[in-house]
């Protein structure tokens, strides 16, 4: 076992240990734990000596898993900044700040759903002065409970690859485990739009076995189009654009 797995279990046991008998349905802390890894490992900035990597993070929650943890807000920040600070000792990843991790509630998004929002803050260079705050990037939206749900319909014996599809639009990047994903402006869509031009259900995702995705109009008022082609299915590769409404959508695969 390689000393970063180690180090890992040991922070996941001791979360799920202090946090996560209060929390078995909704958003567990662990998944928090290794989102945030994965937007520091993301994010790195690469200069001529040195890899330098966000030190604020805010995870974004729906209103109902933000009350679930506001009692415990205080220390479970305190846990993953302490994991996200092993992590960079671990790749000598150089930080300005110990890793601030900060909870807040978005009413957009559904229960089981989180957002994550990085940015990297330079101390003040003199006593009394604001802290220099670069701009925010995108907040990646997961979620906890479509993987779960995933994972237990999957057969044990089919050839399966767990690719994730990227969808970007405005502000927002969601990754989406499949194996298929509705888009639409309806708040039960997996990634929800605010276009009224866009219907309830308007589209869906669909994942492969071999880790390939499609397209499909769902009889919407406006239609689909990929790379300004209308379409009723279609495959998608990345960097594919979707027209849904007004809004244009950029589409990636995560392996």
């Amino acid at each position: 076992m390689s000393v970063l797995r180690a180090i890992e279990q040991k922070i996941e046991a001791l979360v799920e240990g202090v946090f996560g008998r209060a929390f078995r349905a909704n958003v567990q802390p662990v998944e928090l734990a290794r989102k945030l890894i994965k937007e520091m490992d993301e994010h790195r900035t690469v200069s001529v000596s040195r890899v330098y990597v966000p030190n604020e993070y805010t995870v974004w929650l729906c209103p109902e898993d933000y009350e679930r943890f506001k009692d415990y807000e205080s220390s479970l920040a305190q846990e993953l900044s302490g994991h996200l600070l092993e992590h960079a000792r671990h790749h000598d990843y150089d930080l300005l700040t110990r890793p601030v991790v900060n909870l807040d509630s978005d009413e957009r998004l559904r229960l089981g759903e989180f957002g994550i929002q990085t940015r990297l803050v330079r101390p003040p260079q003199r006593q009394g002065a604001e802290p220099e705050q670069g701009e925010h990037g995108h907040t990646m939206v997961y979620s906890a409970t479509e993987a779960e749900k995933a994972r237990s319909k999957r057969r044990p014996d089919a050839a399966f690859s767990e690719t994730r599809a990227i969808i970007s639009v405005d502000d927002r990047r969601y990754v989406l485990d499949g194996p298929t994903a509705t888009l639409g402006r309806s708040k039960e869509a997996d990634c929800i739009i605010d276009d009224p031009n866009i219907s309830r259900r308007h589209a869906e995702l669909r994942r492969s076995n071999v880790g390939d995705w499609q397209i499909v109009d769902l009889n919407s008022t406006n239609g689909v189009k990929v790379n300004g082609r209308r379409v009723a299915n279609a495959r998608l590769s990345p960097g594919d654009e979707i027209t849904l409404g007004t809004k244009v959508l950029a589409f990636d695969i995560e392996q």
